[in-house]
């Protein structure tokens, strides 16, 4: 099992177990990370710094998607 999701997670990119970017984390939330999926230059220096946020476009990864936490949020292939 991989560690819980935290709000160390806001800013990571999260990538497919290929390596593929599938956007950034906005907010994590009761375990759950909000996935903004084409985030903006403004919306990446702001989830960076820790201002959380999501909006109508963003996707949920719960942590039993999850392959592994580091310095990216990495997928599993067998979704």
């Amino acid at each position: 099992m991989t560690a819980p999701l935290t709000d160390d997670a806001v800013g990571k990119t999260v990538v497919d177990v290929e390596g593929k970017e599938l956007g950034i984390v906005a907010k994590v939330e009761n375990g759950s990370a909000y996935v903004d999926p084409d985030p903006s230059l403004t919306e990446q220096v702001l989830a960076s710094v820790g201002w959380e946020g999501e909006d109508d476009e963003d996707y949920v990864v719960t942590e039993d998607m999850l392959r592994r936490v580091d310095n990216e949020v990495v997928l599993r292939g067998e979704l």
